[in-house]
């Protein structure tokens, strides 16, 4: 079964993961087909609009698409 994002069922772009004992959350890119271990599939819709809860950090680690103008 191909992974799909928990909110819509669209393609996944990234994959939300955390632990709760030191209040932190992590996005990093999608990779594959599958999850691996412990964390959420989204898509670039959802994942752009993800806040963490109160008194939590948010890492986003996902490599930004280059723009139009980023282009040579």
């Amino acid at each position: 079964m191909k992974a799909a994002c928990v909110r819509c069922s669209a393609p996944p772009s990234a994959v939300l993961s955390y632990a709760y004992d030191v209040r932190e959350a992590w996005l990093v890119d999608f990779a594959g087909e599958r999850i691996d271990g412990t964390g959420y599939p989204l898509c670039v819709t959802h994942a752009d609009r993800i806040t963490p809860p109160l008194g939590w950090v948010l890492h986003d680690r996902r490599v930004p698409e280059p723009s139009f103008r980023d282009v040579a």
